[in-house]
Order: C-alpha cells, then structure tokens, then sequence
C-alpha cells in the first residue's frame, strides 16, 4: 500500500528520468547519423580519379578552341553511349547538339569536361589530344552552364564569383552591366550583397546566375545545356541577351531541347543512339529538303518542346 504522497513522488520522479532519457535517445539518433555521413565523407576523400594525368602536360593554344572528335566510342559500362564519333567544329562557331534522350548529347559535354576518356578514338581541343592536357588547365578554359544550378547560402556576389576574393564589386558589376544583367541587379535589394538561398530565385534568375558565373571565368569554349522554357517573357529575353554577350567570340556547344535554340547556332549536329546522323551548316540543312533538321524545322514545332 502506497500513501498519496509516495504515488505522487513516484510520478514526480518517472516524469523527471522521462526527460534525460529522451535526450540521451535523440543523441544516439544523432551519433548514428554522424558516424554514418562520417564514413561516407571518408569514401569520397579516399576517392582518387582513374584518369590519368599526363607527365608532361601539353598547353592549350590561345583564344576560342577547335573541338574535334576523331572516331570517338565510348561505353559507361558494357553497352557503348556513343558509337564512332567523328566531327570538327571550328574555333568561333557554335554548335546545336540535338538528339533525344539517350543519343549521348550529355556524354559529349563530359567528354569535353574529361570527366571520362573515351574507350577508344580522342577528344581534342585546339588540335590537342585531352589525355595530354593537365585537367586542370582544361577546366580553367571551359564553362559550362547546366538546368540545375547550385546555389548557395550565401550573397549574390559570392555565389556568382564562387567565393573568389580576387574578383572585385567593381569588376563584378561591368561584368553584370556587359551581359546586360544591371536592370535585373538594380530590382535587387541590396545589390551585390542581398542573401539569397537555394530555392529562393526563380528557375529564369538562377539561370542567369549561372551565366554571370561564366563569363567571370571568361572560358574558351562555352558548354551551355539550354534553360528552361519555362521562363516568363522578361526573364527569358534578359537570358537570350546575356547568351548573345557569353556567346560572342567563344567556341560554344549548345545542347538544344527546342529547335529555336538552333536560331543562335552556325553548325548542327544530329546524334540518333550515339551515332552522328546529321552534321553541318544550319543554313545547308535547313535548305536540303531531305535534311532531318529541315523536316523538323518545316513541321511548324521551331517553339515547341521537342527533344528531352
């Protein structure tokens, strides 16, 4: 038998142990999931790269870049993405790479970035051989713009100059005025130093942080995987006028999901389940009547969704 106050200190007591246990459990929680983005952090530090790097690294030449596949296959694991590729693109040009999804438009884009070597054949750059470049360097002359854009929590001027302090406000705002990005920035609060967050812009202002980027880097051959339709009207004609200025004077892929992308480019190239179908002057396709990217074009869908 238990009196009223003994029933009373023995919830009193369970009500205090309750408290400290609940924390000890959610600590527990916590290690685990520690030790496990732990291990996982070690994996990716003990990660080393299978390419390998050239003993005598050989300088790529100055100004806009030549790209020059020369019989190019290449497998991620048994099937092959792409099938002996073989084209030029001269230095200056820009190119329309269409395909559907799967035809290896993004495999070229990595092979230039040598994120991978080809299983047989070279990718070359300025008459270059890319196995022999040091990847650094490569990297160093090569933008590339894609959909998804990494934004960080951080001000507008350190997620475009990526943290760099060698890139001055001043030379950051005549960059953002050539692009034609100072009416945008001045609706901005705050300017340069406005904080901003993934999620926080739109798909059409992350995009244009994402070529302001670029031209901070001022690359010779620009890859650019093509923004969103999905833009309002403004923002989409802020984004066509910055992507005439990052374009002008560079060597640029453009990997098209709309055929009017192509109206920016000078070459096309057509690739069908890693295999090049058609390739050459937008102007000679577009007037061959038995071109594909004529029947395309004539089909009435230049503004339409085509190819994913």
């Amino acid at each position: 038998m238990l009196t009223l106050g003994e029933v009373y200190l023995v919830l009193a007591y369970a009500a205090m142990l309750a408290s400290p246990i609940e924390t000890i459990r959610t600590q527990l929680q916590q290690y685990q999931h520690a030790d496990a983005a732990i291990a996982r952090i070690r994996e990716l530090l003990g990660a080393r790269s299978t390419l390998a790097e050239p003993p005598e690294p050989v300088a790529l030449p100055a100004g806009p870049l030549s790209v020059e596949f020369r019989s190019v296959t290449f497998a991620y694991e048994a099937e092959p993405v792409l099938h002996d590729l073989s084209f030029v693109l001269a230095p200056g040009r820009t190119l329309g790479l269409l395909g559907h999804t799967g035809s290896g438009k993004s495999t070229c884009a990595r092979l230039l970035f040598r994120l991978y070597d080809p299983t047989a054949g070279a990718v070359c750059l300025g008459g270059v051989d890319l196995r022999h470049v040091d990847p650094q360097a490569l990297r160093g002359r090569i933008g590339l713009v894609t959909q998804d854009v990494q934004l960080f929590d951080a001000t507008l001027g350190d997620n475009v100059t990526l943290f760099d302090p060698a890139v001055s406000d001043a030379r950051l705002l005549a960059l953002l005025e050539t692009l034609g990005l100072g009416p945008w920035l001045d609706r901005l609060p705050g300017g340069l130093d406005v904080q901003i967050s993934p999620g926080q812009l739109s798909a059409g202002e992350a995009q244009l942080v994402a070529l302001a980027r670029v031209f901070v880097k001022d690359p010779d051959l620009v890859i650019l995987d093509e923004a969103s339709s999905r833009l309002d009207p403004e923002t989409q004609a802020l984004l066509e006028r910055a992507l005439y200025r990052l374009l002008a004077g560079r060597t640029a892929i453009v990997i098209a999901h709309r055929l009017s992308t192509l109206e920016r480019a000078d070459d096309v190239l057509l690739l069908r389940q890693g295999r090049a179908v058609e390739y050459g002057p937008l102007a000679a396709l577009a007037a061959d009547p038995r071109s594909h990217v004529a029947r395309l074009w004539r089909a009435g869908a230049a503004r339409q969704e085509l190819l994913a």
